[in-house]
């Protein structure tokens, strides 16, 4: 099993940064692609970015290209995305995601992730 743990959110001002962790622990060594979603209240929970595991292939969501930048130490077993440029329609608990089934894309549906966190809100105030 894989455990990931996520970490960095908060309250930010329009226009503000944040640097949102994701910790993985377990048998990380089957961890291929990872990712991050985000679910605002009332809302579904929506892809934010992904990055796979050995060519760095990333998507990212049309919402938040040229502001968000997904990146992974595979050493350390951590994800990030560092959220630039924060606007309100960011705000919404973020979670992590892993894939421990074999590919090396970047997966954008939730359904090929196997692994959640828990989830760390952002709250972006205008």
């Amino acid at each position: 099993q894989v455990q990931l743990v996520e970490s960095g959110g908060g309250l930010v001002q329009a226009g503000g940064s944040l640097r949102l962790s994701c910790a993985a622990s377990g048998r990380t060594r089957n961890t291929y692609t990872m990712g991050w979603f985000r679910q605002a209240p009332g809302k579904e929970r929506e892809f934010v970015a992904a990055i796979s595991r050995s060519y760095g292939r990333i998507n990212y969501a049309d919402s938040v290209k040229g502001r968000f930048t997904i990146s992974r130490d595979n050493a350390k077993n951590t994800l990030y995305l560092q959220m630039n440029a924060l606007q309100p329609e960011d705000t919404a608990v973020y979670y992590c995601a892993a894939r421990v089934r074999v590919g090396d894309y970047a997966y954008t549906a939730a359904g090929d992730y196997s692994n959640w966190g828990q989830g760390t809100q952002v709250t972006v105030s205008s």
